[in-house]
Protein backbone atom coordinates (compact mmCIF):
# COMPACT_ATOMS: atom_id res chain seq x y z
CA UNK A 1 0.00 0.00 0.00
CA UNK A 2 1.00 3.47 -0.37
CA UNK A 3 2.64 5.46 2.35
CA UNK A 4 0.58 8.55 0.78
CA UNK A 5 -2.95 6.60 0.69
CA UNK A 6 -2.28 4.99 4.44
CA UNK A 7 -4.38 6.67 7.34
CA UNK A 8 -2.94 8.17 10.52
CA UNK A 9 -3.28 4.79 12.15
CA UNK A 10 -1.73 3.05 9.77
CA UNK A 11 1.17 5.31 9.17
CA UNK A 12 1.88 5.04 13.33
CA UNK A 13 1.73 1.08 13.12
CA UNK A 14 4.17 1.00 9.94
CA UNK A 15 6.40 3.83 11.94
CA UNK A 16 6.37 1.48 15.09
CA UNK A 17 7.22 -2.05 13.02
CA UNK A 18 10.04 -0.46 11.10
CA UNK A 19 11.24 1.19 14.53
CA UNK A 20 11.85 -2.16 16.25
CA UNK A 21 13.41 -3.60 12.83
CA UNK A 22 16.17 -0.12 13.08
CA UNK A 23 16.71 -1.51 16.44
CA UNK A 24 17.22 -4.98 16.16
CA UNK A 25 19.71 -3.92 12.95
CA UNK A 26 21.33 -1.19 16.06
CA UNK A 27 21.76 -4.11 18.18
CA UNK A 28 23.77 -6.05 15.54
CA UNK A 29 26.52 -3.85 16.14
CA UNK A 30 27.36 -4.19 12.37
CA UNK A 31 30.30 -2.08 10.05
CA UNK A 32 29.02 -2.35 6.37
CA UNK A 33 30.28 0.17 4.33
CA UNK A 34 28.22 1.79 0.71
CA UNK A 35 29.87 4.87 1.28
CA UNK A 36 33.01 5.32 -1.98
CA UNK A 37 32.92 3.18 -5.56
CA UNK A 38 35.68 1.37 -4.52
CA UNK A 39 36.44 -1.60 -6.32
CA UNK A 40 35.78 -5.18 -4.40
CA UNK A 41 38.86 -7.23 -3.18
CA UNK A 42 37.91 -9.90 -5.98
CA UNK A 43 37.65 -7.21 -8.62
CA UNK A 44 41.73 -6.24 -7.15
CA UNK A 45 42.84 -9.67 -7.30
CA UNK A 46 41.98 -9.70 -11.24
CA UNK A 47 44.75 -7.53 -11.97
CA UNK A 48 47.30 -9.42 -9.33
CA UNK A 49 49.10 -10.76 -12.59
CA UNK A 50 50.02 -7.29 -13.84
CA UNK A 51 52.62 -7.56 -11.05
CA UNK A 52 54.66 -10.63 -12.37
CA UNK A 53 55.02 -8.84 -16.03
CA UNK A 54 58.01 -6.49 -14.94
CA UNK A 55 61.17 -8.51 -13.62
CA UNK A 56 64.56 -7.82 -14.36
CA UNK A 57 64.90 -9.66 -17.57
CA UNK A 58 61.82 -7.98 -18.94
CA UNK A 59 62.65 -5.72 -22.34
CA UNK A 60 61.89 -2.14 -20.51
CA UNK A 61 61.49 -0.56 -24.00
CA UNK A 62 58.37 0.82 -25.43
CA UNK A 63 57.15 0.11 -29.18
CA UNK A 64 59.42 2.87 -30.03
CA UNK A 65 63.03 1.34 -28.23
CA UNK A 66 62.75 4.29 -26.03
CA UNK A 67 64.35 2.85 -22.02
CA UNK A 68 61.18 3.42 -20.18
CA UNK A 69 63.34 3.10 -16.91
CA UNK A 70 64.77 6.75 -17.76
CA UNK A 71 63.77 10.59 -18.03
CA UNK A 72 61.63 11.45 -21.16
CA UNK A 73 58.41 10.90 -23.49
CA UNK A 74 56.35 13.24 -21.85
CA UNK A 75 53.04 12.77 -23.34
CA UNK A 76 53.34 9.23 -22.56
CA UNK A 77 54.32 6.19 -24.15
CA UNK A 78 52.79 4.91 -27.76
CA UNK A 79 51.07 2.30 -26.61
CA UNK A 80 49.44 3.90 -23.88
CA UNK A 81 48.55 6.52 -25.83
CA UNK A 82 46.20 4.50 -28.59
CA UNK A 83 45.00 2.88 -25.74
CA UNK A 84 43.06 5.30 -24.04
CA UNK A 85 42.87 6.72 -27.61
CA UNK A 86 40.05 4.11 -28.10
CA UNK A 87 38.56 4.26 -24.70
CA UNK A 88 37.89 8.27 -24.88
CA UNK A 89 37.38 7.84 -28.65
CA UNK A 90 39.84 10.20 -29.70
CA UNK A 91 43.20 10.45 -31.91
CA UNK A 92 46.12 9.14 -30.17
CA UNK A 93 47.75 12.56 -31.42
CA UNK A 94 45.52 14.28 -28.81
CA UNK A 95 46.24 12.28 -25.48
CA UNK A 96 48.94 13.26 -23.08
CA UNK A 97 49.26 10.11 -20.84
CA UNK A 98 50.18 11.17 -17.03
CA UNK A 99 50.30 9.84 -13.69
CA UNK A 100 47.77 7.70 -11.35
CA UNK A 101 44.71 9.85 -10.58
CA UNK A 102 42.51 11.82 -13.49
CA UNK A 103 40.90 13.77 -11.01
CA UNK A 104 44.57 15.00 -10.52
CA UNK A 105 44.59 15.87 -14.22
CA UNK A 106 41.26 17.63 -14.01
CA UNK A 107 42.56 20.04 -10.76
CA UNK A 108 45.64 20.56 -12.82
CA UNK A 109 43.59 21.55 -15.77
CA UNK A 110 41.63 24.09 -13.95
CA UNK A 111 44.82 25.65 -12.63
CA UNK A 112 46.36 25.85 -15.61
CA UNK A 113 43.40 27.98 -16.66
CA UNK A 114 43.59 30.13 -13.40
CA UNK A 115 46.82 31.41 -14.51
CA UNK A 116 46.94 31.76 -18.17
CA UNK A 117 45.03 31.48 -20.95
CA UNK A 118 44.76 29.34 -24.30
CA UNK A 119 43.07 31.97 -26.05
CA UNK A 120 44.79 35.37 -26.82
CA UNK A 121 42.81 38.33 -25.37
CA UNK A 122 41.28 36.03 -22.57
CA UNK A 123 42.21 36.72 -19.10
CA UNK A 124 42.93 33.65 -16.96
CA UNK A 125 40.42 32.42 -14.92
CA UNK A 126 41.34 34.07 -11.79
CA UNK A 127 41.19 37.48 -12.87
CA UNK A 128 37.62 37.13 -13.87
CA UNK A 129 35.39 38.54 -10.88
CA UNK A 130 32.37 36.50 -10.07
CA UNK A 131 33.51 33.52 -12.81
CA UNK A 132 30.95 30.47 -12.48
CA UNK A 133 31.20 26.92 -13.10
CA UNK A 134 28.31 24.55 -14.37
CA UNK A 135 27.28 21.72 -12.41
CA UNK A 136 24.81 18.46 -13.89
CA UNK A 137 23.02 17.88 -10.74
CA UNK A 138 22.94 14.86 -9.11
CA UNK A 139 26.85 14.96 -9.76
CA UNK A 140 30.29 14.02 -8.67
CA UNK A 141 31.31 15.81 -5.37
CA UNK A 142 35.15 15.72 -6.33
CA UNK A 143 34.27 17.49 -9.49
CA UNK A 144 32.17 20.55 -7.33
CA UNK A 145 35.42 20.63 -4.62
CA UNK A 146 37.91 21.47 -7.47
CA UNK A 147 35.75 24.05 -8.85
CA UNK A 148 34.44 25.61 -5.37
CA UNK A 149 38.59 25.08 -4.40
CA UNK A 150 39.04 27.88 -7.17
CA UNK A 151 36.68 29.73 -5.83
CA UNK A 152 33.90 29.41 -8.54
CA UNK A 153 30.67 30.09 -8.13
CA UNK A 154 28.39 26.91 -9.08
CA UNK A 155 25.49 26.62 -10.93
CA UNK A 156 22.92 23.48 -10.59
CA UNK A 157 21.95 22.20 -13.66
CA UNK A 158 19.22 19.41 -13.80
CA UNK A 159 20.57 16.08 -15.70
CA UNK A 160 17.67 14.73 -17.35
CA UNK A 161 17.53 11.31 -18.90
CA UNK A 162 19.58 12.06 -22.24
CA UNK A 163 21.68 14.71 -20.11
CA UNK A 164 21.96 18.04 -18.81
CA UNK A 165 19.15 20.44 -19.50
CA UNK A 166 21.29 22.09 -22.56
CA UNK A 167 18.52 24.65 -22.94
CA UNK A 168 19.20 26.31 -19.83
CA UNK A 169 22.98 25.33 -20.87
CA UNK A 170 23.15 27.10 -23.92
CA UNK A 171 21.34 30.17 -22.39
CA UNK A 172 23.71 30.34 -19.92
CA UNK A 173 26.89 29.89 -22.06
CA UNK A 174 25.69 31.97 -24.74
CA UNK A 175 24.72 35.13 -22.61
CA UNK A 176 27.14 35.16 -19.71
CA UNK A 177 30.90 35.34 -20.12
CA UNK A 178 31.75 34.91 -16.58
CA UNK A 179 30.50 30.98 -17.43
CA UNK A 180 34.11 29.07 -17.88
CA UNK A 181 33.35 25.67 -17.74
CA UNK A 182 30.74 22.79 -17.07
CA UNK A 183 31.42 19.67 -15.25
CA UNK A 184 29.89 16.41 -17.52
CA UNK A 185 30.29 12.17 -16.97
CA UNK A 186 28.48 11.57 -19.96
CA UNK A 187 28.26 7.75 -19.92
CA UNK A 188 27.26 6.07 -16.93
CA UNK A 189 27.35 9.46 -14.93
CA UNK A 190 28.15 9.59 -11.30
CA UNK A 191 25.64 8.91 -9.64
CA UNK A 192 22.10 8.61 -11.90
CA UNK A 193 23.98 6.05 -14.43
CA UNK A 194 22.46 7.95 -17.47
CA UNK A 195 24.48 8.08 -20.72
CA UNK A 196 23.93 11.66 -22.64
CA UNK A 197 22.00 10.91 -25.71
CA UNK A 198 23.63 11.46 -29.49
CA UNK A 199 21.40 15.25 -29.83
CA UNK A 200 22.98 16.20 -26.06
CA UNK A 201 26.40 15.45 -27.75
CA UNK A 202 25.60 17.11 -30.78
CA UNK A 203 24.28 20.51 -28.77
CA UNK A 204 27.35 20.52 -26.62
CA UNK A 205 29.67 20.39 -29.78
CA UNK A 206 27.64 23.26 -31.52
CA UNK A 207 28.20 25.14 -28.46
CA UNK A 208 28.95 29.03 -29.06
CA UNK A 209 29.82 30.58 -25.52
CA UNK A 210 30.24 34.31 -24.95
CA UNK A 211 33.49 33.28 -23.17
CA UNK A 212 36.07 32.17 -25.99
CA UNK A 213 37.76 29.96 -22.94
CA UNK A 214 34.98 28.14 -22.07
CA UNK A 215 35.26 24.63 -21.97
CA UNK A 216 33.57 21.28 -21.29
CA UNK A 217 35.32 19.18 -18.46
CA UNK A 218 34.35 15.29 -20.28
CA UNK A 219 35.10 13.14 -17.72
CA UNK A 220 34.69 9.68 -19.34
CA UNK A 221 35.52 7.52 -16.27
CA UNK A 222 33.14 4.67 -16.71
CA UNK A 223 33.27 4.76 -20.54
CA UNK A 224 33.73 0.66 -20.74
CA UNK A 225 32.17 -0.08 -17.44
CA UNK A 226 29.05 -1.87 -18.51
CA UNK A 227 27.34 -4.09 -16.52
CA UNK A 228 24.47 -5.85 -19.25
CA UNK A 229 24.58 -7.34 -22.81
CA UNK A 230 23.02 -4.42 -23.77
CA UNK A 231 25.32 -1.17 -22.85
CA UNK A 232 24.62 2.35 -24.13
CA UNK A 233 26.49 4.01 -26.87
CA UNK A 234 27.52 7.09 -26.55
CA UNK A 235 28.95 9.55 -29.30
CA UNK A 236 32.13 10.98 -29.95
CA UNK A 237 32.40 14.39 -28.44
CA UNK A 238 35.52 14.87 -30.01
CA UNK A 239 34.27 13.71 -33.75
CA UNK A 240 31.29 15.96 -33.29
CA UNK A 241 33.13 18.84 -32.08
CA UNK A 242 35.47 18.40 -35.34
CA UNK A 243 32.50 18.51 -37.30
CA UNK A 244 31.57 22.22 -35.79
CA UNK A 245 34.89 23.37 -35.88
CA UNK A 246 34.85 23.79 -31.85
CA UNK A 247 37.34 21.03 -31.26
CA UNK A 248 38.94 23.00 -28.31
CA UNK A 249 35.69 23.38 -26.84
CA UNK A 250 36.29 19.58 -24.61
CA UNK A 251 39.22 18.12 -22.48
CA UNK A 252 38.50 14.32 -21.81
CA UNK A 253 39.74 12.73 -18.84
CA UNK A 254 39.67 9.10 -18.21
CA UNK A 255 41.84 6.22 -15.90
CA UNK A 256 42.41 2.65 -15.35
CA UNK A 257 41.54 3.11 -11.51
CA UNK A 258 38.78 0.89 -11.64
CA UNK A 259 40.07 -1.17 -13.84
CA UNK A 260 43.11 -2.33 -12.45
CA UNK A 261 44.49 -0.85 -9.07
CA UNK A 262 43.00 2.34 -7.54
CA UNK A 263 45.72 4.87 -6.63
CA UNK A 264 48.34 2.76 -9.02
CA UNK A 265 46.67 2.94 -12.31
CA UNK A 266 47.64 5.31 -15.38
CA UNK A 267 45.22 8.29 -15.97
CA UNK A 268 45.42 10.22 -19.34
CA UNK A 269 43.53 13.62 -20.67
CA UNK A 270 42.65 14.37 -24.31
CA UNK A 271 42.51 17.94 -25.54
CA UNK A 272 43.14 19.64 -29.08
CA UNK A 273 45.01 22.52 -30.74
CA UNK A 274 46.46 25.81 -28.13
CA UNK A 275 44.68 23.34 -24.58
CA UNK A 276 47.24 20.54 -25.50
CA UNK A 277 50.22 22.87 -26.20
CA UNK A 278 48.90 25.02 -22.80
CA UNK A 279 48.30 21.88 -20.95
CA UNK A 280 51.95 20.03 -22.26
CA UNK A 281 53.91 23.32 -21.36
CA UNK A 282 52.32 23.73 -18.00
CA UNK A 283 53.42 20.16 -17.17
CA UNK A 284 56.88 20.70 -18.68
CA UNK A 285 57.84 22.93 -15.80
CA UNK A 286 55.28 20.59 -13.44
CA UNK A 287 57.58 17.20 -13.76
CA UNK A 288 59.79 15.80 -15.69
CA UNK A 289 58.05 13.00 -16.51
CA UNK A 290 55.64 10.28 -15.28
CA UNK A 291 55.66 7.19 -14.43
CA UNK A 292 56.24 5.14 -17.66
CA UNK A 293 57.42 1.86 -15.68
CA UNK A 294 53.87 1.58 -14.74
CA UNK A 295 52.56 2.02 -17.92
CA UNK A 296 54.70 -0.29 -19.60
CA UNK A 297 52.96 -2.67 -16.79
CA UNK A 298 49.99 -1.94 -18.08
CA UNK A 299 50.32 -2.31 -21.80
CA UNK A 300 51.96 -5.38 -21.41
CA UNK A 301 49.71 -6.87 -19.35
CA UNK A 302 46.70 -5.63 -21.78
CA UNK A 303 48.70 -6.24 -24.96
CA UNK A 304 45.90 -4.11 -27.09
CA UNK A 305 42.91 -2.79 -26.08
CA UNK A 306 40.70 -5.87 -26.70
CA UNK A 307 42.70 -7.25 -23.78
CA UNK A 308 41.23 -4.17 -21.70
CA UNK A 309 38.07 -5.23 -22.99
CA UNK A 310 38.19 -8.58 -21.69
CA UNK A 311 39.71 -7.10 -18.73
CA UNK A 312 36.03 -5.67 -18.41
CA UNK A 313 34.05 -8.51 -19.03
CA UNK A 314 35.54 -10.01 -15.98
CA UNK A 315 34.84 -7.13 -13.66
CA UNK A 316 31.37 -7.14 -15.30
CA UNK A 317 30.61 -10.56 -13.86
CA UNK A 318 31.83 -9.91 -10.40
CA UNK A 319 29.91 -6.50 -10.13
CA UNK A 320 26.61 -7.28 -12.09
CA UNK A 321 25.18 -9.45 -9.61
CA UNK A 322 25.49 -6.75 -7.10
CA UNK A 323 24.14 -4.38 -8.74
CA UNK A 324 20.98 -6.55 -9.74
CA UNK A 325 20.57 -7.49 -5.73
CA UNK A 326 20.54 -3.65 -5.11
CA UNK A 327 18.03 -2.97 -7.84
CA UNK A 328 15.65 -6.39 -6.70
CA UNK A 329 15.99 -5.37 -2.92
CA UNK A 330 14.47 -1.83 -3.96
CA UNK A 331 11.84 -3.34 -5.82
CA UNK A 332 10.68 -5.52 -3.83
CA UNK A 333 10.94 -3.50 -0.42
CA UNK A 334 10.53 0.48 -1.56
CA UNK A 335 8.27 0.17 -4.53
CA UNK A 336 5.07 -0.41 -2.32
CA UNK A 337 5.73 3.23 -0.94
CA UNK A 338 4.90 5.36 -3.90
CA UNK A 339 7.11 8.39 -2.46
CA UNK A 340 10.63 6.84 -3.16
CA UNK A 341 12.10 6.02 -6.80
CA UNK A 342 15.91 5.05 -8.40
CA UNK A 343 17.46 4.12 -11.50
CA UNK A 344 18.55 1.32 -12.95
CA UNK A 345 22.13 1.46 -14.57
CA UNK A 346 23.47 -0.36 -17.40
CA UNK A 347 26.94 0.47 -16.22
CA UNK A 348 29.22 2.33 -14.08
CA UNK A 349 29.41 2.60 -10.17
CA UNK A 350 26.33 3.78 -8.67
CA UNK A 351 22.44 3.61 -8.16
CA UNK A 352 20.62 6.76 -7.37
CA UNK A 353 17.88 6.56 -4.90
CA UNK A 354 15.64 9.61 -4.33
CA UNK A 355 14.40 8.46 -1.05
CA UNK A 356 10.81 10.96 -0.05
CA UNK A 357 11.88 14.66 0.20
CA UNK A 358 13.60 15.82 2.84
CA UNK A 359 14.76 13.01 4.41
CA UNK A 360 17.97 12.12 3.04
CA UNK A 361 19.80 13.48 5.76
CA UNK A 362 17.61 11.29 8.42
CA UNK A 363 18.36 8.05 6.08
CA UNK A 364 22.00 8.28 6.06
CA UNK A 365 21.95 8.79 9.93
CA UNK A 366 20.00 5.72 10.56
CA UNK A 367 21.85 3.80 8.52
CA UNK A 368 25.21 5.33 10.23
CA UNK A 369 23.62 4.39 13.82
CA UNK A 370 22.71 0.73 12.15
CA UNK A 371 26.15 0.40 11.09
CA UNK A 372 25.89 0.80 7.40
CA UNK A 373 27.90 3.55 6.37
CA UNK A 374 26.56 5.93 3.34
CA UNK A 375 27.96 8.92 0.86
CA UNK A 376 27.06 11.86 2.95
CA UNK A 377 23.35 13.18 1.89
CA UNK A 378 24.05 16.17 -0.39
CA UNK A 379 27.29 15.27 -1.57
CA UNK A 380 25.85 15.00 -5.09
CA UNK A 381 25.02 18.97 -5.45
CA UNK A 382 27.72 21.87 -4.76
CA UNK A 383 28.77 23.07 -1.39
CA UNK A 384 26.86 19.62 -0.02
CA UNK A 385 23.19 21.17 -0.01
CA UNK A 386 20.39 19.12 -1.78
CA UNK A 387 17.75 21.60 -1.69
CA UNK A 388 15.25 18.62 -1.58
CA UNK A 389 17.52 16.95 0.86
CA UNK A 390 16.14 13.46 -1.59
CA UNK A 391 18.99 12.08 -3.68
CA UNK A 392 21.09 9.44 -1.77
CA UNK A 393 24.40 7.40 -3.52
CA UNK A 394 24.24 3.93 -3.09
CA UNK A 395 28.03 2.04 -4.04
CA UNK A 396 27.70 -1.12 -4.33
CA UNK A 397 31.23 -2.53 -5.59
CA UNK A 398 33.25 -2.35 -2.56
CA UNK A 399 31.07 -4.87 -0.39
CA UNK A 400 31.09 -8.67 -0.71
CA UNK A 401 27.61 -9.69 -1.65
CA UNK A 402 26.54 -11.00 1.42
CA UNK A 403 27.51 -8.07 3.48
CA UNK A 404 25.83 -6.12 0.75
CA UNK A 405 22.31 -7.80 1.36
CA UNK A 406 22.35 -6.80 4.44
CA UNK A 407 23.52 -3.57 4.12
CA UNK A 408 20.72 -2.91 1.57
CA UNK A 409 18.20 -4.68 3.82
CA UNK A 410 19.03 -1.69 6.53
CA UNK A 411 18.77 0.95 3.96
CA UNK A 412 15.50 0.23 3.00
CA UNK A 413 13.89 0.22 6.26
CA UNK A 414 16.17 3.64 7.20
CA UNK A 415 14.26 4.75 3.74
CA UNK A 416 10.60 4.02 4.81
CA UNK A 417 10.76 4.79 8.67
CA UNK A 418 12.08 8.18 7.29
CA UNK A 419 9.23 8.45 5.13
CA UNK A 420 6.65 7.29 7.36
CA UNK A 421 7.72 9.78 10.02
CA UNK A 422 7.65 12.60 7.74
CA UNK A 423 4.40 11.85 6.45
CA UNK A 424 3.54 11.33 9.85
CA UNK A 425 4.57 15.01 10.62
CA UNK A 426 2.89 16.52 7.56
Amino acid sequence: MKYTEMSAEQLKAEQECLSRKLDEYRNMKLCLNMARGKPGVDQLDLSMSMLDVMHSEVDYTDETGFDCRNYGKMDGIPSMKKMFAKMMQVSPEQVMVGGNSSLNMMFDTVAAFMYKSPVEGEKPWMEVKDRKFLCPVPGYDRHFGITEYFGFDMIPIPLNEDGPDMDLVEQLVSQNASVKGIWCIPKYSNPTGITYSDETVRRFARLKPKAKDFRIFWDDAYCIHDLTDTPDSLLSLMDECKKEGSEELPIVFASTSKITFPGSGVAALAAAGKNFDMLMEKYKYQTISFDKLNMLRHAKFFVNFDGVMDHMRKHRELLSPKFDLVVQKLEDSLKETGVISWNKPNGGYFVSVDVMQGTAKKVVQYCKEAGVELTGAGATYPYGKDPRDCNIRIAPSYPPIGELDTAMDVFCVAAKLAAAEKLMEE
